[in-house]
């Protein structure tokens, strides 16, 4: 296994990675809508959304991989009134459509409304 970090993705907020690659495989921390610097993204789900995907094409260019080699995604959201947002940005990031969840929960890291994760494959 080897872990993956880049300074162009907001660094991890715990104790975990940005990424791990084992093998063929590139799993992805779930990523919050924040930049790289640590900062909130400011708008609306949409932005957020895209802040979001924006750090994960960073990390899977780090780990040598791009988005589009991205089979599976996770996103969670605090209330399903934000899907047809968060989805009519997604799919501008996401057009080769890998299989997706999409789940609300309680509360989220930070109290943000977005969180992506993703499975993609190496190389």
């Amino acid at each position: 296994m080897k872990k993956v970090l880049t300074a162009d993705a907001m660094a991890p907020a715990g104790p975990y990675s940005q990424a791990i690659i084992a093998g063929p495989t590139i799993y992805v921390s779930g990523q919050i809508p924040y930049d790289k610097d640590g900062n909130p993204v400011e708008g609306n789900i949409g932005d957020k959304t895209a802040a979001c995907c924006n750090s994960i094409i960073a990390i899977l260019k780090a780990a040598g991989s791009d988005i589009s080699k991205v089979v599976k995604c996770n996103v969670f959201l605090d209330d399903m009134a934000n899907f047809a947002e968060m989805n009519a940005t997604y799919e501008k990031f996401f057009s080769h459509k890998p299989a997706r969840s999409c789940v609300a929960v309680k509360q989220l890291p930070k109290g943000v409304p977005v969180e992506i994760e993703c499975i993609a494959l190496a190389g």
